[in-house]
Parts: C-alpha cells; sequence; structure tokens
C-alpha cells in the first residue's frame, strides 16, 4: 500500500470558526433513531432475529427463528417510548432529526404523520436496520436506491441527510455518489462539520456520536437515567466552554425510542434538556439546518490536485525543488505511504524530511553544496532558483553595500574552506545584520555541528517553501 486513505489530520489543531448563528458557543443537535420494524426479523425476509441494542443482555441472532422478546422490545420504542419522547421534544419547543429506517417509517404511519406534525426533519436510516459489513458494493447500492426510492413514497419527500449506522467500508462512498445528500453522518470523527473528497465530489460531511448516545444503556455503559444526564452535561460544559474561548463546536446527542424512550431514562434526558435550555449563547438545530449553515459559511474548497494524488512525474515536478536541486528526495518520497495527512505543507514536509534524514551522508552532503552562497556570485549573476532569489531579496542581500558584500564574500569563502559546504540559514524573518551575527557564530563551530546544523536549516527552508505552496 502506497496510499494511506485515512484521514487523521482533519482541521489540525486549527479549526474554522463556526460562526454559529446568533454568535452561538455551541450548536446542539438530537437525533432520535427510529428503526422499529426494520430490524432483522424473519417477517421482513431477514435469515434470523434481531440482536443489537435491546434491553437483553447478551442477546444473539436465532436463524431461521422469531425471538418474541426482541420483537417485544423493539415494539415497546414504537408503541410507547415515541410517544414519550415526542411529548417532552414537542413540550419543550426542542427541534429534532429522525434518522429513520425507510422500511420502519412504512411500517408506522401514525408515528411519521407525528413526526411531520412537529416539523422535525426526517433523514433517511437505510432501507432496514441490518449490518452491511459482508455486503458487496452492488448489493449496498441496491438497498441504498431502494432506501431513497421508499423514503421518498412513504414521507412525500427525498431524504436530504443520509445514515446507515452498521456500514460497510463502501457506504459513505456509495452515499457520495448518489448525489442528492446535503449531508453524510457515517463518521464519529470530529466535533465539526468538514468537506470529504470522493473521485472530485466534494460531499459535506456532518459527524454523528456514539458515546453521547443512548445505544451505551444496552451496552451496560449507563444504568440510570442521571448517569447519561451526568455524561451528557459534563460534554456541553466542556464544549461549551471551548465555545466561550472562541472554538464554538457542534455537540450530537443519539437517541432510540426503545432505549431512552423507557420512563426512568427519559427522566435524564429531560433533565439535560432543560439544562441546555437554561444557558444562552446556545443554538438548537436540526441537522439539515446545520448543513446549510456550514455550506453558506464554510462552501466546499475549490477543487486543486493533491499531492499525493498526483503521478510520480507530476509530483516531482512540483515538489522536486523544494530540497535545493535535489529532485531525488521528491522521488523516494512519492514511494512513501502517504495519504490526506500528506497534503498540507507540514504534512508534505514530513514525508521529504524523511528521505532526506535517512539519506547517506554523501547524499545530504550533496544537497547542501547545491544551495548558493549567500550573496555570492550566482546572485550577482542572476542565477539563483526562483526560490532563492526571493529568499535572499526577503532578506535585503540583494541590495547590499560594498562593503557589505565585500563582508559576506569574506565570510562565504572561509566558511566553505573550513566545512566544505555553504553557509546555509533560513533567512525569511531576518535581517543583514541578523545573518551576519549567524554567520560569524556558526564559523567557530566544528564541522559535525555545524553539518547537523546546515541540515536543520535545509529542512526549515523546505517548509517555508512548502508553506508558500500549499496550505
Amino acid at each position: 500500500m502506497s496510499r494511506y486513505p485515512r484521514n487523521t489530520q482533519g482541521y489540525g489543531g486549527e479549526p474554522p470558526a463556526a460562526d454559529w448563528p446568533g454568535g452561538a458557543n455551541i450548536a446542539v443537535q438530537f437525533v432520535l433513531n427510529y428503526e422499529e420494524g426494520g430490524e432483522n426479523c424473519l417477517l421482513h425476509g431477514d435469515a434470523g432475529s434481531e440482536a443489537f441494542l435491546s434491553e437483553i443482555p447478551g442477546a444473539q441472532p436465532w436463524p431461521g427463528k422469531r425471538h418474541w422478546n426482541m420483537e417485544s422490545v423493539y415494539e415497546y420504542g414504537a408503541r410507547a417510548g415515541f410517544w414519550r419522547l415526542r411529548d417532552l421534544f414537542v413540550g419543550r419547543g426542542v427541534p429534532l432529526t429522525v434518522y429513520g429506517v425507510a422500511s420502519a417509517l412504512a411500517r408506522s404511519p401514525v408515528q411519521l404523520a407525528a413526526m411531520k406534525d412537529a416539523g422535525w426533519e426526517i433523514a433517511s436510516h437505510g432501507l432496514k436496520w441490518i449490518d452491511y459489513r459482508d455486503y458487496d458494493r452492488a448489493a449496498e447500492a441496491a438497498d441504498m436506491a431502494e432506501a431513497i426510492r421508499l423514503h421518498t413514497e412513504v414521507v412525500g419527500e427525498a431524504p436530504r441527510g443520509w445514515y446507515t449506522g452498521r456500514t460497510s467500508i463502501n457506504t459513505v462512498d456509495l452515499a457520495s455518489e448518489a448525489g442528492i445528500f446535503d449531508y453524510i453522518s457515517d463518521t464519529y470523527d470530529d466535533d465539526l462539520p468538514y468537506w470529504r473528497d470522493h473521485d472530485g465530489r466534494q460531499q459535506l460531511i456532518v459527524p454523528y456520536s456514539l458515546e453521547t448516545n443512548d445505544m451505551r444503556f444496552s451496552a451496560g455503559t449507563f444504568s440510570t437515567g442521571e448517569d447519561f444526564y451526568l455524561y451528557l452535561k459534563d460534554s456541553f460544559d466542556m464544549l461549551l466552554a471551548e465555545g466561550a474561548a472562541g472554538r464554538p463546536k457542534m455537540f450530537s446527542v443519539g437517541l432510540h425510542c426503545r432505549l431512552v424512550g423507557r420512563p426512568g431514562r427519559a427522566a435524564g434526558l429531560a433533565r439535560f434538556i432543560d439544562y441546555v435550555l437554561g444557558h444562552d449563547k446556545v443554538w438548537i438545530a436540526k441537522r439539515i439546518d446545520i448543513a446549510r449553515h456550514w455550506r453558506a459559511r464554510h462552501p466546499a474548497p475549490a477543487q486543486a490536485p493533491r499531492p499525493t494524488t498526483l503521478p510520480r512525474d507530476a509530483f516531482v515536478a512540483r515538489y522536486g525543488g523544494v530540497f535545493e536541486h535535489s529532485p531525488w528526495i521528491a522521488e523516494r518520497a512519492w514511494e512513501l505511504e502517504l495519504g490526506p495527512a500528506h497534503d498540507t505543507a507540514v504534512g508534505l514536509h514530513n514525508a521529504l524530511a524523511r528521505m532526506f534524514r535517512s539519506a547517506s551522508e554523501a547524499e545530504r552532503l550533496g544537497v547542501l553544496t547545491a544551495h548558493p552562497d549567500l550573496a555570492g556570485k550566482l546572485a550577482a549573476a542572476n542565477r539563483l532558483t526562483p526560490e532563492s532569489t526571493a529568499e535572499q531579496a526577503g532578506a535585503g542581500l540583494d541590495s547590499l553595500t560594498d562593503a557589505e558584500r565585500a563582508t559576506f564574500t569574506e565570510l562565504n569563502d572561509a566558511y566553505v574552506a573550513r566545512f566544505g559546504f555553504p553557509f546555509i540559514i533560513a533567512v525569511r524573518g531576518l535581517g543583514k545584520s541578523d545573518i551576519l551575527a549567524a554567520f560569524r557564530h556558526r564559523i567557530r563551530n566544528d564541522r559535525a555541528t555545524e553539518f547537523a546544523t546546515a541540515c536543520a536549516q535545509v529542512e526549515r527552508i523546505a517548509l517555508l517553501r512548502l508553506k508558500e505552496m500549499l496550505p
């Protein structure tokens, strides 16, 4: 594998300004997963019973059999839990997004009407509440297309958001390829929306959460409504404080009718909603509202070839001069396991610097000797690379007095005679006097120390050049 597809960098510690409406310090988003009637069941054409997210400890699928208790647990969610949650949210005027399994919505016309009457967003939660990890791409794509068709038929309009839940490795790509979704939520990798590139298409991702989620009742992590309340409160407080410090984020809370819809648990959820409502500078939104806000404030970035997607020759042509006259560094770096984390200045610099550091001493010496003298003969003859020309000019080395030029020439000659390579320093932000002071100090070093110093300066120059070329 020479290209690593996972993106572990994200916003790199510098998230964009969310700019939530009203100057809010946090965007709070509640999701109600409506799955009851879409779970694994022989009646639904499945091979066995459901075993996921229920009140039955250690539940396992029953191949070829109906599981009466499991079906009854799911039915509680539709018959009782849903209405308790409906009253809780509608009574407090809190907006909600529904992740609706299409087949479950088709079997729940009264609940669906209540969702629409409440003005809730109804996003798609797939065709059935099943696990797609072993599905081939074509079969999953067929289910996705049928989910969109059935959702549109039952709800009266196509879904604008998508969340499968139990995904395959193809799910997000397939949803992107559908080309109809304002957002996709099958990721848990950030506190803010972001744009994901797939085959040249920019798809907005609005991440979801599995830890601020009532599914942890079924896992035994939460035992009481108070457990749920306190965890949500701590998460909210931390994110609210970050927002007040100038870094507003998004906070997603995941709910299920059959889980938090139970009375003791719903009491904890009610306390949390009341706690949120007791704060100002909080935006409680539907997921589609967050997506539309992000599209307006942070539209999809202009498409430009990412470094790690370039063919070898194009990569070397573009980045082969970052280390002065040493394209072999870019050639070797292209062979590394590169991915989205290397598509920034810092990331690509890491890859290039690795090849420089792992090269032989003779090869690194070749990179040092490829650098020109400061204010030397090449500069006077206009034979520097464009990068070196700009860098030396930025430090004022193109406008020396005769006396200053003579001093640089004397120091250059003495330095090369002592070490066998030219004096190298990243001149960005330095003036002539700073450079001369460093020159006079470093010329007293032993060769090993100065070789290491010069190599470090070469790396710094490369990073500065990449920052001119990349984000």
